[in-house]
């Protein structure tokens, strides 16, 4: 399935104008065949979906589909704020329209003396000869004075009134239009301006830039950014050119949406051909979208360029560049950037400390970045929600949950509320651990901190699973965010890629990235990385370097993650060369020597049992000062262990204490399979009892290696005990434990007994591999035993009735092999 794989990074089309524009959810509705039948989790997704805005099932049902219209039009005209940027002035009514102001002002104005009241408006004495032009002034004064004074509902109502007179739609202006359009956006509902200007059209009033960008905005400013797209680009269509402001808003969606870094610039150089020159709001927009590729590069020549086109970086500008080089994890060079904006007589906030202690966490700088917490302090600057969120994640990260927890308990102790970010952190840090019952705890606290779980909280959880391989939790997690009113989107996608891939689920997690592509998600960097780590845990190299060729052919640059996937990829696929000579091309700078990408070589080298080739990466992580992280520590008390190197794991466990890292799973699975194989073998049970006395849930490794190891020493009684545990545990027993126990039988000659566990495993639904078979074969040979084996063979149609037929000539031929 792989091989026929295509990854698509351009945006789609919008649908040609005569469909559709706004349905519901267009984003899940598709004329492309479906795939066969799949799980139920995605049996959802091109269901009907809830809607997370108020508006949902009533004017969503109404879409902006601007039909061609052939009637006369009445154009209006351009839109003038005087009061955009000061107190409101009403200065321009008439006094007519001063009065009825005033009189719709008052806090105890009956709505229901509405139809009476501006029916005043146009009550005049023949003798004034008011105007249609003063007319629609006061019009557009009071509804924009109502808007200024947040007396929505009383403003829709003006508008709504002066609609339905059959006589007066026409004096509706377009600066009315634009206050009504944004009241509505304020309020989350966006689809019923849409439907409203579709409905102005109709009655002959052409939409201007001013209208259609403050639909775009609104649709923008409710996430609905596949939409705001479509007004954009049915706007084009109508022949609307697009303002400064439309571009700008646009560039913000682009980023928000993790457009290709191409797709932006496409966009950004489109806005130059158009004759509108990008002010410094368009430059700032163009750097924080650099923030989500770990863009630094590209944000510096855009900070550059900014400055040849002579506009002043603002503070803004240095904020929003310090958040590229947090993301990067590119500390030196954000302490850079703060020391220039200091010069040029820049104040840092807590913005600009937030991004440079993000910096510093992202790279494992952990104690420099509470040192830049404890400076903000000292300046006089108040560590807010994301000040603590962000060490608490660093810490998380790290594998240093106390320091994590003293930070979360610091900022409660300091009166600072913990908001949705910091419960998805502390989520995040308990699912890891495999702590879920303190994380369900996490969870039901959100609501009773006045919070709510967002996408990312959905998204952490089905993470948390995935990475636990606990696919039914996936799928119950997807099922309850749906239920929840929250739409999928493209992380929500990514996550399930990587959930289902962890799960072992590599056909399930390729359908959801086919379902993306249905559901008109565009793919972007993390996408290619959740599909390339997918292929990489199974060894797909061949597959995953042409991922890495298409993503290059389609302009998106590879980052730290996809050269991590590709090296996992060689290392699981068993091409050492191939992963060698990638190694040397990291080490050499040939590809940027990142912190993620030493991180990996440890890890790839240590699971490829390459001792000499583990302990380089790790001298060299030290070398250059990066802080290795729980994954990385776990990666050398593997190989260490595995070799049996006491010595040297006591050395890693003793470096994991003085720096205050909180052993996980793995880190205590590591020392039980170093005692399993040693004469202090009991000492495993004595780990997996810590393990359980700390909270932590085994795993089927944690539980299979103790087993392994009283089996291995002939303990069947002991082992017996741990496999029943392992059981009340909820831990299925796979194929590995139970040929542990075959094999220990057939060494001891306890024939019947090995096979009474082969029928006792099949009866479990475990179904015996080639190695359950030829242990009990191969002991038969070498205890002499050549014709019982035989004739194990001949009858192992009664044992397994589903063997393979190729399975017993496979197995003759063995004994025929090992008896020669």
């Amino acid at each position: 399935m792989a091989e026929k794989l295509s990854f698509p990074l351009l945006l789609p089309n919008p649908p040609p104008p005569a469909k559709r524009l706004f349905p519901n959810h267009p984003q899940f509705q598709s004329d492309t065949p479906s795939p066969p039948p799949i799980a139920p989790l995605l049996q959802d997704l091109v269901s009907s979906q809830s809607s997370t805005s108020p508006e949902h099932n009533t004017a969503q049902s109404q879409p902006l589909t601007f039909p061609p219209i052939f009637r006369r039009r009445s154009r209006i005209g351009k839109f003038s704020d005087p009061n955009r940027g000061k107190p409101w002035s009403n200065r321009h009514l008439s006094a007519q329209g001063h009065r009825i102001l005033e009189t719709l002002m008052d806090p105890l104005f009956d709505s229901n003396h509405l139809d009476k009241t501006l029916l005043q408006l146009f009550d005049i004495d023949l003798e004034e000869q008011v105007s249609d032009s003063s007319l629609s002034s006061d019009i557009s004064g009071i509804i924009q004075c109502l808007r200024f004074n947040k007396k929505f509902d009383l403003a829709l109502s003006v508008f709504e009134w002066v609609r339905n007179q059959q006589d007066y739609v026409s004096l509706l202006s377009g600066s009315a239009i634009v206050a009504i359009v944004k009241i509505l956006g304020k309020e989350g509902r966006a689809s019923f301006a849409a439907s409203l200007l579709h409905n102005l059209q109709i009655d002959g009033i052409e939409i201007d830039v001013y209208a259609y960008t403050s639909l775009i905005t609104a649709y923008a400013n409710n996430g609905r950014y596949r939409e705001a797209l479509m007004v954009f680009k049915k706007m084009e269509e109508e022949g609307c050119r697009p303002s400064l402001i439309t571009y700008n808003v646009i560039l913000d969606v682009y980023g928000k949406m993790g457009m290709p870094w191409s797709k932006i610039i496409d966009l950004f150089e489109c806005m130059k051909r158009d004759g509108i020159g990008p002010d410094l709001y368009s430059y700032n927009t163009l750097i924080s979208c650099c923030r989500r590729g770990s863009l630094y590069k590209e944000a510096v020549e855009v900070f550059e360029e900014m400055k040849r086109a002579g506009l002043h970086p603002n503070n803004v500008t240095y904020n929003a560049l310090l958040d590229v080089y947090g993301k990067s994890r590119r500390p030196k060079e954000a302490m850079d950037v703060l020391k220039e904006m200091e010069r040029k007589g820049f104040s840092p906030s807590n913005v600009t400390y937030n991004s440079l202690i993000s910096a510093y966490a992202r790279g494992g700088l952990l104690e420099e970045a509470t040192e830049l917490k404890t400076q903000m302090v000292e300046k006089g600057i108040r560590p807010d929600v994301f000040t603590y969120t962000t060490l608490l994640s660093g810490f998380e990260r790290a594998g240093k949950d106390e320091y994590a927890m003293k930070t979360f308990e610091e900022m409660r102790r300091v009166g600072c509320e913990p908001n949705i970010c910091t419960f998805n952190a502390l989520i995040k840090m308990y699912g890891t651990r495999g702590k879920f019952t303190e994380m369900m705890k996490v969870f039901e606290e959100i609501k009773s901190c006045k919070c709510s779980p967002d996408i990312v909280t959905w998204n952490t959880l089905l993470a948390v699973f995935g990475q636990n391989g606990m696919d039914s939790e996936v799928s119950g997690v997807f099922k309850e965010m749906k239920r929840a009113g929250f739409v999928p989107e493209r992380d929500t996608f990514n996550n399930l890629i990587s959930a289902y891939s962890r799960c072992g689920s590599f056909d399930q997690a390729m359908v959801v990235y086919k379902k993306m592509l249905e559901a008109g998600v565009t793919p972007d960097l993390s996408t290619y990385n959740a599909v390339l780590a997918a292929l990489a845990r199974r060894g797909l190299w061949e597959q995953s370097e042409k991922v890495l060729a298409e993503m290059k052919d389609s302009r998106c640059k590879p980052n730290e993650s996809t050269y991590s996937s590709l090296l996992h990829a060689y290392a699981n696929g068993k091409e050492i060369e191939k992963m060698n000579a990638l190694s040397e091309e990291i080490y050499s700078g040939e590809i940027e020597t990142h912190p993620v990408l030493l991180k990996t070589l440890v890890l790839v080298n240590s699971k490829s049992d390459l001792l000499m080739e583990t302990e380089r990466a790790f001298l060299e992580l030290r070398k250059r000062g990066i802080s290795p992280d729980i994954i990385t520590l776990n990666a050398m008390l593997s190989i260490y262990g595995r070799k049996r190197m006491v010595a040297k794991t006591n050395g890693i466990l003793k470096f994991m204490h003085e720096r205050g890292y909180t052993p996980s799973l793995s880190t205590y699975n590591s020392l039980m399979h170093m005692y399993s194989r040693s004469k202090n073998f009991e000492k495993s049970e004595e780990i997996l009892r810590q393990v359980l006395k700390k909270g932590i849930k085994p795993d089927i490794f944690s539980y299979n290696i103790v087993i392994y190891a009283y089996c291995r020493n002939r303990k069947i009684r002991e082992a017996s005990r741990v496999l029943a545990e392992m059981k009340d545990s909820g831990v299925v027993p796979d194929v590995v434990t139970y040929n542990t126990f075959v094999t220990t039988y057939a060494a001891d000659s306890m024939f019947e007994e090995a096979i009474d566990v082969v029928r006792y495993m099949i009866k479990q639904g475990c179904n015996p591999n080639q190695s359950t078979y030829n242990s009990i074969v191969d002991w038969y040979c070498k205890l002499n035993r050549r014709d019982e084996a035989n004739i194990f063979v001949k009858n192992l149609g009664n044992v397994d009735p589903h063997i393979p037929e190729d399975e017993q000539s496979r197995l003759l031929e063995r004994i025929t092999t090992k008896w020669s």
